[in-house]
């Protein structure tokens, strides 16, 4: 058997399934190496040491009865999986990676987290993220910024880039994440790995902190293409009192099912040029996408370059619905100063927003969904993009504390990408196929209509084994 965490999370649960692993032992080695590895990439907000290892007993003695009685396990029964500490676990510290919360703990648990203990997975701990999820960085003021594990000087990207660096740094065979602009998608692409967006209402937001603009969804930071569906399969599932449900797939079958089967022949459309004004992406960026574009040729679907024009009035719209986010978190007075600049910039924007411009916001951001819908996806069935406009930047690159509007228009231009989807609420999905000169990974974003992650995860696993084939042949 490999080291432990070189295998994917399917592979440990298979083993964990016919006994021929523990998930005790397993545990035991992500906290080991999370003891030893943490220390200088600040993947880990906080980790539950004890919490992970009653989980690990529990799941070896229900995989031992199964074994006896030929029960089914879940998929990834026994597996460990770390959650972004956006999200509450009750008895746990919940900071939402603010210095405001740094001694909160939750009195109860958010429904996914619910969903991931029936699951039988295991909770390493909570890991790092930008203040409240607002910026696309890993730095904040409980402590040290997160680093990427290829390059510590550099950033993995966020929110959720704790998750990514866990995963990426072997630390975590896959992680949780949430996603309102990009933040799972964001970091997967930084660090190499999948990243997968599902459509809004596949898993529940609630009950806690229920996003009722439908920009945040919980999403999945992996390896494989199939531990990312499998691990939203996990997490799936209306629960009472949801605000957003997201129909099932076809044929009724899993997710992770959809990511074993090719895709049919299918029309792809190219979008190259960002849609934000002035961004302009770089050539190690439009090199992956030519890569991508390619491959997906020589499989056998259409690519056709099209573009979609920057348009101003959904960035103020986007600018106007992230302020109010910001504003939503109750922070008392006398603890305002603990706050980063950019979250107290932005809540100071909300405090001009209207009720009509607010509404105006959320009409554009149904209305783009609309105009995919009855005029893009009647043509194409998939959009193929680059994730970033630009390779992983430096620690402290994104952020600028003295001009935090300059730092909000320095992250549009690096991310003009992945916030289609959350505005359409539609899926998408990262798939790390290349690396530049220096050795960063490169990623590529794929999109569809709602609810079709079934598609959008057949398609990004041929597309990742095909460019993992690419990568063998040619080392």
């Amino acid at each position: 058997m490999p080291d432990l965490h070189e295998m994917t999370a399917l592979e440990q649960a298979a083993a964990i399934t016919k006994g021929d692993l523990s998930p005790v032992e397993l545990a035991e080695h992500y906290l080991a190496r999370i003891e030893n590895g943490d220390k200088h990439l600040g993947a880990y907000l906080t980790v539950t040491a004890e919490l992970a290892r009653s989980q690990a007993q529990r799941a070896e003695r229900e995989a031992v009865a199964a074994r006896r009685d030929g029960v089914h396990l879940g998929l990834l029964h026994g597996v460990p999986v770390p959650v972004k500490d956006l999200v509450q676990v009750e008895g746990v510290r919940c900071t939402w990676g603010s210095a405001v919360f740094a001694d909160h703990v939750s009195d109860a648990d958010d429904h996914v987290t619910v969903r991931l203990r029936e699951a039988g997975t295991v909770m390493l701990g909570k890991t790092n993220t930008a203040e409240f999820g607002l910026p696309c960085y890993t730095e904040n003021r409980l402590g040290p910024p997160t680093r990427h594990p290829l390059n510590v000087g550099r950033s993995p990207g966020g929110s959720s880039g704790g998750a990514a660096a866990a995963v990426a740094a072997g630390l975590a065979p896959l992680a949780h994440g949430t996603d309102a602009g990009g933040s799972v998608r964001i970091p997967a692409s930084a660090c190499g790995l999948v990243g997968l967006k599902p459509s809004r209402g596949r898993i529940s937001n609630g009950p806690w902190r229920p996003d009722v603009t439908g920009l945040s969804v919980h999403g999945a930071l992996a390896r494989t293409v199939a531990d990312a569906a499998a691990l939203v399969d996990a997490m799936a599932g209306p629960m009472p009192g949801d605000v957003y449900t997201a129909p099932g797939h076809p044929g009724g079958i899993t997710l992770t099912e959809h990511a074993h089967r090719d895709p049919r022949p299918l029309r792809v459309a190219m979008l190259r040029e960002p849609m934000v004004p002035g961004a302009v992406l770089h050539p190690d960026c439009a090199d992956a996408l030519e890569h991508a574009a390619a491959t997906l040729s020589a499989l056998g679907h259409e690519v056709q370059e099209l573009e979609m024009p920057p348009d101003s009035g959904v960035l103020e719209a986007f600018t106007r619905v992230w302020s109010v986010e910001a504003a939503s978190y109750e922070v008392e007075p006398e603890h305002a100063d603990k706050l980063m600049p950019f979250t107290a910039w932005l809540r100071e924007i909300a405090a001009g927003v209207s009720a009509w411009e607010y509404h105006a916001a959320l009409t554009t951001f149904r209305g783009l969904g609309q105009m995919l819908t009855d005029l893009l996806f009647t043509t194409y069935d998939v959009i193929l993009s680059p994730v970033l406009a630009e390779p992983p930047v430096w620690i402290g690159e994104l952020r600028n504390d003295a001009d935090p509007a300059d730092e909000f228009a320095r992250m549009t231009e690096f991310m003009p990408y992945t916030a289609l989807y959350n505005l359409t609420g539609m899926p998408s999905i990262t798939v790390p196929l290349s690396r530049n000169a220096g050795g960063l990974p490169i990623g590529v974003l794929l999109g569809t209509r709602y609810a079709d992650e079934a598609l959008l995860v057949s398609l990004a696993a041929q597309l990742h084994d095909s460019g993992h084939r690419y990568v063998l042949q040619h080392c």
